[in-house]
């Protein structure tokens, strides 16, 4: 009774109530000098724990017991008290604090050091995994299993269930430290880095990087990612709510030495010669070939089950840059996105290298674009956690044909609806880049557009908050109907957008693919049911406009498994001129804004294969009356009018000529 009596006493001491917090309001723990095993397993995701190396701890160090509370850390910033209970998580003074970047856990220890007289900082991650591990090699420092008192909804999850966070509740290590597996994650001071090879002393990362290390697990993350071995990380600017941090006190401050690590295959040998392009006169269609390629065995490079949902653009050397995530399950956080490379006159992929990962992080949806004035964007999703729901949107911009990128930087930062990135940006007439997300994670949540009118300096969602409209013809609303949308500029300025989902009856009551149109940058959309039929699972079309100027729609005419027999297959006309069934992957041209699509081709060339479209499609066979059933669709044009197809593992080539060459249709 004693011993709990001074526990209880100690954490009101820590709370530092009223601003007056004091050094000893914190409890601090000695952790002495020594040695250990750093780094894990190694398998499937957690490539990054290895290799299992030495590392020597020189200089003892005080670390708090727990994670700094919202009473403590409001004692620097009195202001952070307003993000109490977002998310429906740490509300009460001994709360574990959340919603504090890298920077803001900086800037306490730089307060706290100033106030005190001492040094404080951030914790090395060798130093966070030698004082969570405590002498101990066993999966958590508890032993095989975490105990029932550090469990906190340890599952995926897409809504927080609401856990208290409160420090020093669970069993304390053998150090006396509190909540090292879960409660929250925590800020160490590293950038992230591959480990080294050898025996290290007082490591200290990389000497440059793109994010910065945290450590430990959270509240609703499974049980997995809370091991002692477990690497996670962060772009620095980042804040949500499963990351708080605990501090050190120590004189010494271990100091970074070793260089970034060496970029991956797809920014190396990067040709920096400007392209010349030829337009190529003659109706062209190229068999499709995979550019999803294995990388070698022990190449380091991490590749996954379920490759899927590419993007593509071109690039002022001529090259052309896939990138696409590969993931063992879609809404887990070991998915990593990896780039290939066709470099320019070889008609050859490079095998799949790491193109962006936040480590631990599920980063769903990818886009490319090249602007036409010497720079290519990249948006990609972040997620906090492991499902796809509550995104932020990461921007990084390259002036050197992808060699380099700039630092990924939050365009939008909260983690929330609306942010699952759409292969598809635009560059409008006005110079605006317009970027479409999915508007939720579910099947028919609508799309919603990203608009920055500066060059991706700032970027703004026109949505006014209501919630979504009846997806019916004639109908208003301020999302996009259908999920995956492809978006155009019309010739008059508004927009149009083709997607997936929320379809709509036609005049004789047929569903049909929605068509959405908006005159005011996104803020109402007006509703009609076009000509196509829907489509849905393993399915997203392509809408873009050529360089020649028609609209270009890339569909399926059916799902293979969903639609009812009797409404499969589309009319096409073969070489004879007679019209025939046809089933799967096509293309359809409009010469009017979209108002009509006479053209309308099935992608093939009429040879049969037996491919593998990889992802959901798996094998089929391309003949004369079949395409491509299913594939998350990519597509750029470059400028000699050749037309680049992705789907979730083939490459198309083709262009508007070849489309065109069977058509007697109205122009």
């Amino acid at each position: 009774m004693r011993k709990q009596g001074r526990r209880a006493a100690w954490l009101l001491a820590c709370l530092g109530l009223g601003g007056m917090l004091q050094a000893q309001d914190i409890q601090m723990v000695d952790i002495p000098a020594g040695t250990f095993y750093m780094g894990g397993e190694g398998m499937g995701e957690d490539y990054d724990e290895l290799p299992i190396h030495k590392v020597r701890i020189t200089h003892p160090f005080r670390m708090s017991a727990t994670e700094i509370t919202n009473a403590q850390y409001e004692a620097f910033r009195p202001e952070h008290r307003a993000l109490r209970g977002k998310d429906g998580v740490s509300r009460e003074d001994d709360e574990a604090v959340v919603y504090v970047s890298y920077a803001d856990a900086v800037a306490f220890c730089e307060w706290l050091s100033a106030k005190e007289g001492k040094t404080y900082r951030l914790p090395t991650e060798a130093e966070w995994e030698y004082a969570c591990r405590a002498g101990t090699y066993y999966i958590y420092n508890v032993g095989d299993g975490l105990t029932e008192k550090m469990r906190k909804h340890q599952q995926v999850v897409r809504d927080l269930a609401p856990v208290s966070l409160r420090v020093g509740q669970s069993e304390p290590n053998a150090f006396g430290l509190y909540d090292m597996h879960g409660n929250v994650e925590e800020w160490c001071l590293d950038w992230y880095g591959p480990y080294l090879p050898g025996e290290q002393t007082d490591p200290a990362g990389r000497t440059a990087g793109e994010y910065r290390v945290t450590r430990g697990g959270s509240h609703n993350t499974p049980d997995k990612y809370l091991r002692s071995a477990n690497r996670m990380a962060m772009i620095p600017e980042d804040k949500h709510a499963f990351t708080g941090f605990r501090i050190v006190e120590s004189e010494f401050t271990p100091q970074a030495l070793t260089p970034p690590a060496l970029p991956p295959y797809n920014q190396q040998e990067v040709n920096q010669t400007k392209w010349t392009w030829t337009v190529v006169d003659e109706p062209l269609f190229r068999a499709p070939v995979p550019y999803v390629l294995k990388p070698e065995a022990g190449s380091g490079e991490p590749f996954f089950a379920h490759n899927h949902q590419p993007a593509i653009t071109w690039c002022d050397n001529g090259d052309l840059l896939a990138i696409w995530f590969s993931a063992n399950e879609e809404n887990g956080r070991g998915m990593v996105v990896l780039a290939s490379r066709m470099r320019a006159g070889t008609g050859v992929w490079d095998k799949a290298s790491l193109f962006f990962k936040v480590p631990d992080r599920n980063m769903t949806g990818s886009s490319l674009l090249n602007d036409g004035h010497g720079t290519l964007y990249h948006i990609n999703g972040v997620e906090a956690a492991g499902d796809w729901q509550n995104l932020a949107m990461a921007m990084r911009t390259s002036q050197d044909n992808g060699q380099t990128w700039s630092p990924p930087r939050l365009i939008a930062p909260e983690h929330t609806k609306r942010h699952q990135v759409i292969a598809g940006t635009i560059r409008t007439r006005e110079g605006y880049l317009v970027q479409a997300c999915d508007a939720g994670p579910g099947s028919h949540d609508g799309a919603a557009i990203h608009i920055s009118r500066d060059g991706g300096q700032t970027w703004s969602d026109p949505w006014d908050g209501a919630p979504l409209p009846s997806f019916e013809d004639g109908a208003k609303g301020s999302t996009i109907a259908g999920i995956h949308a492809g978006i155009v500029q019309l010739k008059d300025g508004s927009l149009m957008a083709l997607g997936r989902g929320n379809s709509i009856k036609d005049a004789s009551g047929r569903l049909r693919m929605p068509m959405s149109r908006s005159t005011d940058w996104g803020k109402t959309w007006t509703y009609s049911a076009s000509e196509f039929p829907p489509i849905d699972g393993g399915q997203r079309l392509v809408l873009l406009r050529l360089n020649e100027g028609p609209l270009l729609l890339i569909s399926f005419t059916d799902h293979p498994l969903r639609t009812p027999e009797a409404e499969r297959g589309m009319d096409f006309t073969n070489k004879a001129g007679n019209t025939h069934k046809g089933y799967g992957l096509y293309a359809a041209l409009s010469y009017d804004e979209g108002k009509t699509w006479p053209v309308k081709r099935l992608l093939t060339d009429g040879k049969e294969r037996f491919l593998d479209g990889g992802a959901w499609t798996k094998h089929f066979i391309m003949d004369e009356n079949h395409a491509e059933p299913r594939g998350y669709m990519a597509a750029t044009q470059t400028p000699d009018n050749l037309i680049h197809l992705l789907s979730s593992r083939l490459y198309y080539c083709f262009n508007l000529k070849w489309l065109e060459e069977l058509s007697d249709g109205e122009k």
